[in-house]
């Protein structure tokens, strides 16, 4: 008996005895009277065989003809072999003329004991990560591009630091797109305002984190990847980086987008604000009213801040190591800096630091032995790598200058991708002819070389 005739003979019974009435059980079994008398009469004459379905154990009416299904069997493992239940049920009411449903072909496939094409993997288990219990014990950062000036303004890229105890704004900056500088300025926001967290939350996007997979010789015998420039930036400043390996890893301030997709365009719209300029002038302002009115209070009121470093500037650098030239001079594509005399010699090895200004630092030692200032116009710190100039060159990108944007709104990157030299197809292999001296067997005895 199935589960749903399971309750029948108990309840039959005590119709039987005159306990219940023929209503109360037809009301307990969801039925009609009139099918619980018929019930009735099938228990008293046959008892619990009686209760059965009496088309259990019969094939079905609706069963597919046994021709049609040894059809079906044979254009699954021949003409159709390989294609998934979905795919194979439209080419057999397509090209064949045969209007299966896709459950009576998997029922079909699953008689011939075939697997499926693409095993069904179970839904992942995501437990819920609670907030971290002290202010400035984990910040999750991340990247949004949205038309943030309203929706006939232009599209860019906001960078947001979240305080992941108390849901706080720590750093917020506008960007053409997500990049270094706008990480390293959303960054110093934070640094300057509330001190160096111990763990930053975000993505694996690749200034912040290594995505490909070059192994330099000197990175082969350390045994790892050396990280990104902000990647190096953390080191030195003592702050782990933990990459999410899914977006709702970082929930959280995914869930922040969305509050601020809603409330910032509104709030730049109320204030009469069309610039960007005038939209980073407002984030101080808007980040202390967001603060007061959404953030939670943390479990611990002890803070894990650290105090910023002295030289914060010197450390949020793109770092570069150069040997100097013989006309003591070191160079980054775009940029080169004459040594004083006696600073070094030519041919040492010294640090170059591009900071988040402009500024250009040598290093030796850890001690500055030359600076030169800031390029004129506005300047964007971005990563001078030689692998990087080669992929954007293959895209078009030209990074030959120094890496100026005068207007968020204004930002224009080339698009057209550059002609590769085509390479001349490779040469047939060519065999030697049937009376070349290579084609003769050797016989050491009558060999002119053995004489």
């Amino acid at each position: 008996m199935s589960s749903k005739e399971a309750p029948r003979p108990g309840l039959l019974k005590a119709v039987l005895k005159g306990k219940l009435t023929n209503r109360e059980v037809a009301r307990t079994l969801k039925l009609s009277v009139r099918q619980v008398r018929r019930l009735r009469r099938r228990y008293e004459r046959a008892g619990l065989e009686g209760l059965v379905h009496r088309l259990r154990g019969r094939p079905s009416n609706r069963r597919l003809p046994a021709a049609l299904r040894q059809r079906v069997a044979t254009l699954m493992t021949t003409t159709y072999l390989g294609l998934n239940d979905c795919h194979l049920t439209e080419k057999l009411r397509e090209r064949e003329g045969l209007p299966l449903s896709r459950s009576s072909v998997r029922r079909l496939r699953l008689d011939l004991g075939r697997p499926a094409k693409h095993r069904r993997q179970p839904p992942r288990y995501f437990r819920r990560r609670e907030r971290e219990a002290r202010p400035g014990q984990r910040v999750l950062v991340d990247g949004s591009r949205y038309a943030w000036l309203g929706e006939h303004g232009s599209v860019f890229t906001a960078l947001a630091a979240q305080d992941d105890a108390t849901g706080a704004i720590v750093g917020l900056t506008f960007r053409p797109d997500e990049d270094l500088h706008g990480y390293a300025v959303a960054l110093e926001q934070m640094f300057t305002t509330c001190g160096l967290p111990l763990e930053l939350y975000g993505d694996r996007f690749g200034a912040l984190v290594r995505n490909d997979d070059h192994w330099s010789l000197e990175e082969q015998l350390a045994g790892q990847q050396r990280p990104t420039q902000l990647g190096q930036m953390f080191e030195e400043l003592g702050i782990t980086y933990i990459p999410a390996g899914t977006p709702q890893a970082k929930g959280r301030i995914e869930r922040l987008w969305g509050t601020l997709h809603d409330r910032l365009p509104a709030e730049l719209r109320l204030a009469g604000i069309t610039t960007v300029e005038g939209a980073l002038a407002f984030v101080p302002h808007f980040l202390a009213d967001f603060g007061a009115r959404f953030a939670a209070p943390p479990r611990d009121p002890c803070p894990a801040w650290r105090p910023p470093p002295r030289d914060l500037d010197r450390i949020l650098a793109c770092r570069y190591h150069r040997v100097v030239a013989r006309d003591y001079t070191v160079s980054i594509p775009g940029r080169q800096l004459q040594l004083p005399r006696g600073g070094c010699r030519h041919g040492a090895r010294v640090e170059l630091r591009e900071l988040l200004d402009g500024r250009l630092l040598v290093l030796r030692d850890g001690r500055v032995i030359a600076q030169q200032p800031a390029p004129p116009g506005r300047f964007v710190l971005a990563s001078r790598d030689a692998r990087r100039r080669r992929r954007l060159a293959t895209l078009g990108i030209n990074l030959q200058e120094s890496p100026r944007i005068h207007d968020l709104t204004t930002a224009r990157v080339r698009t057209h991708t550059r002609s590769r030299p085509t390479r001349p197809p490779p040469r047939p292999p060519q065999r030697p002819a049937t009376h070349h001296p290579w084609r003769r067997s050797y016989d050491p005895l009558t060999s002119p070389l053995t004489r």
